[in-house]
């Protein structure tokens, strides 16, 4: 999206994080709302799919959707875009190791603009 001043909202990352129904999970206490320039959001959702790869049912799982983006003064082109969400990834990736067992996530370069 667009707004009237040419700013441009940018999805870097997108995916999904789940953890074990039973278990309660503080995810604003391991993943920042902000990283540098961009945002982290996340809603809980229902499991996209029914089973996981390995054939384990999703269904005893919390899932939230999970998205980074960034407002651009100019929509960057691919290559910058590109490096912007490999950045922002290698902050993440430390993060989402830190959290507890059980906790799951796959995440994706998905450069559209919201």
């Amino acid at each position: 999206m667009t707004d009237a001043q040419g700013r441009a909202a940018v999805r870097l990352l997108q995916g999904y994080l789940w953890h074990p129904a039973q278990d309660e999970l503080d995810l604003e206490s391991y993943l920042p709302r902000e990283l540098d320039e961009a945002y982290v959001l996340w809603d809980s959702v229902v499991a996209p799919f029914a089973f996981f790869e390995n054939g384990e049912p999703t269904a005893g799982q919390t899932f939230y959707q999970f998205t980074v983006l960034r407002v651009y003064e100019e929509r960057p082109g691919p290559e910058a875009l590109h490096q912007d969400a490999q950045v922002v990834s290698e902050v993440l990736g430390p993060l989402l190791e830190a959290t507890p067992p059980g906790v799951g996530w796959q995440l994706w370069e998905d450069l559209r603009e919201l």
